[in-house]
C-alpha cells in the first residue's frame, strides 16, 4: 500500500465570510498542491474541506497521514466521528454535529485509506503548513476580491 502524507489547513475572512483551503500530497517524491476558494463559508468547513479534497485526490486505497493544524479536524476524526454516526449525528449535548455533510463526505474518503492524523502546531514554522496557510488565505482572498468587485 503507498504511503501519502497529506498536509491541509483551511482560512476564513471574518467567520462566515471568503474562505479557502490548500493542501500538500507527497508520495516518495513526488508533490501537488491543490487550493480553492469559497465566497461564503467558515474556518471549520474549510479545514474539513481541505482534508476531504486532498483524501478524493489518491486514486487508490493509501496509508495516509494526514497532518493538520485544526483540532477541530484532528479530534473529529480521532475522537468524535465514531460516535456522532453512532449517536446518529448528534453531539454528546444532543444537538445536530455541525458541518454534518462535511463530516459525512470525510467520512466516506476515511473509509477508502488507512489514515492516521497528526495535530501540527500551526503558525510555527511548519513548511508544509505554512505553505498550506498560504494558499488558503489566497484562495480567501481572491474570493474577498471578487465580491467587492462585484459590489461596487
Amino acid at each position: 500500500m503507498k504511503k501519502v502524507r497529506i498536509f491541509t489547513d483551511g482560512s476564513c475572512l471574518s467567520n462566515p465570510g471568503p474562505g479557502g483551503f490548500g493542501v500538500i500530497l507527497k508520495y516518495e517524491e513526488k508533490v501537488m498542491e491543490l487550493s480553492a476558494g469559497f465566497p461564503l463559508t467558515t474556518n471549520n468547513a474549510m479545514e474539513l474541506l481541505g482534508a476531504v479534497n486532498g483524501l478524493a485526490c489518491l486514486k487508490e486505497s493509501c496509508e495516509v497521514t494526514l497532518e493538520t493544524d485544526s483540532k477541530y479536524v484532528a479530534e473529529g476524526i480521532s475522537r468524535w466521528l465514531a460516535v456522532w454516526k453512532k449517536n446518529n449525528w448528534k453531539t454528546s449535548q444532543k444537538t445536530d454535529v455541525k458541518n454534518r455533510e462535511l463530516w459525512e463526505l470525510l467520512d466516506q474518503q476515511l473509509a477508502r485509506h488507512s489514515v492516521s492524523v497528526k495535530w501540527i502546531k500551526g503558525h510555527n514554522g511548519h513548511p508544509e503548513n505554512e505553505r498550506c496557510d498560504e494558499m488558503a488565505r489566497r484562495c480567501a482572498s481572491i474570493q474577498q476580491e471578487e465580491l467587492y468587485s462585484r459590489e461596487g
